[in-house]
């Protein structure tokens, strides 16, 4: 059946790019797993192919295409396995050079945006702390102005490619009695004095490089603000949307691709005389996952072109997040349970796949933050609004 949101051109680059996984990326896979570190020669590879420009204006050297070629790269990157490695592509993609893009001048972008395109850079997001989670407007963190520089003082932590990136996209308070509205956002050198990155150990998305970082005196230039001071949460909150909607097709996509993969298994395996997929019990388990599975990325494929279209879909991009990591969570344990003892095998993809799903109700809002936004927009009807 023809889709409604994908076209001819979609499903080359579709095509394209799962070949080019395949033969580029796929091989190392277990090695990065392995080493929590992903070689630098990929990035590279990437920017070479224009995987990193999609959605980047052509201006700086991006290709400044539809969203739905992103929800083709995000979709792709689950169904190679490696958690890890998708979110350090993503993180980099659609997280710091959102920032990077919307609100650095064209200093910034020609220094930090135009060399992430190419991957000859790599960029981290900086936001949540060890004292705050997913309380954005608690942070602790301080960039002081002092004459013509910032000093910017405190930490960071969950940050995917904290690590080996080359650039941080930071935000802190530069009027700290201002609470949300004192925040401000920086792009900042790794090279910078008094940048320290410390690596830790995750149950999942082994191949990524998250780290906690600290910043002791760090001396930014004031031309390194981004926008206008003090209105960093106001932007954060506006490309929390693309980020959550980013987590929901995640979601769909290594969902399916754990349906997928049992339903190979199922025909191949047989018990009692039978293939498994002839039992009955587990034919309406499949159907069951199918459908769940189904209906969220049809969601999410409908916010993908409101968004697309320059809509302000915060609830909708919440409410994407908040179900289909969910979703995702109950599939792959569903799917890891109908290979039996094989899927506790590392031998096997759905090990790796549920430690790595686990993080999605967690990173970038966790379920319980998220089911507060959407409450206060059903039940207090409160509007939340583009910065200006």
């Amino acid at each position: 059946m023809a889709s409604v949101y994908f076209t001819e051109e979609h499903e080359y680059f579709r095509e394209s790019f799962r070949d080019f996984l395949q033969k580029e990326v796929v091989p190392h896979i277990d090695k990065w797993e392995k080493e929590g570190a992903v070689e630098r020669f990929i990035w590279k590879k990437f920017g070479e192919m224009g995987y990193f420009g999609l959605n980047q204006p052509e201006a700086y050297g991006g290709l400044g295409l539809d969203l739905f070629y992103t929800v083709i790269f995000l979709e792709e990157l689950q169904k190679i396995n490696s958690g890890g490695f998708a979110a350090n592509m993503w993180a980099h993609a659609y997280l710091a050079m959102t920032h990077l893009n919307k609100e650095g001048d064209d200093r910034i972008k020609n220094k930090y945006l135009t060399p992430s395109i190419l991957g000859d850079k790599i960029g981290c997001l900086c936001i949540s702390e060890p004292f705050g989670g997913s309380d954005v407007a608690g942070m602790r963190t301080t960039a002081i102005k002092e004459g013509n520089t910032y000093v910017l003082n405190g930490s960071k932590t969950f940050i995917t490619n904290g690590v080996y990136s080359d650039y941080l996209i930071v935000a802190a308070k530069t009027s700290p009695e201002a609470k949300h509205k004192g925040i401000s956002i920086f792009v900042v050198d790794r090279a910078t004095v008094g940048i320290t990155s410390t690596k830790l150990d995750k149950l999942g998305w082994r191949a990524s490089d998250t780290a906690e970082i600290a910043f002791d005196n760090v001396v930014i230039p004031e031309e390194n603000l981004m926008g206008e001071e003090g209105a960093g949460f106001s932007y954060i909150m506006q490309h929390f949307a693309l980020e959550r909607l980013v987590m929901g097709v995640n979601a769909h996509a290594r969902s399916e691709y754990a349906v997928d993969y049992v339903l190979q298994y199922m025909d191949e395996r047989e018990a009692f005389g039978k293939r498994l997929n002839e039992f009955q019990a587990l034919r309406h388990k499949i159907a069951e996952m199918s459908s769940k599975v189904d209906m969220c990325k049809e969601y999410n494929y409908s916010i993908t072109k409101r968004l697309n279209d320059g809509q302000y879909v915060v609830k909708e991009a919440s409410m994407s997040k908040l179900l289909s990591t969910q979703m995702a969570d109950e599939i792959v344990y569903d799917a890891l349970q109908l290979l039996g003892g094989y899927g506790y095998m590392e031998d096997y993809p759905l090990a790796r796949l549920l430690r790595d799903s686990r993080l999605g109700p967690i990173g970038g809002g966790t379920s319980e933050i998220l089911k507060e936004i959407i409450a206060k927009i059903v039940i207090d009807k409160k509007e939340y609004s583009p910065a200006t």
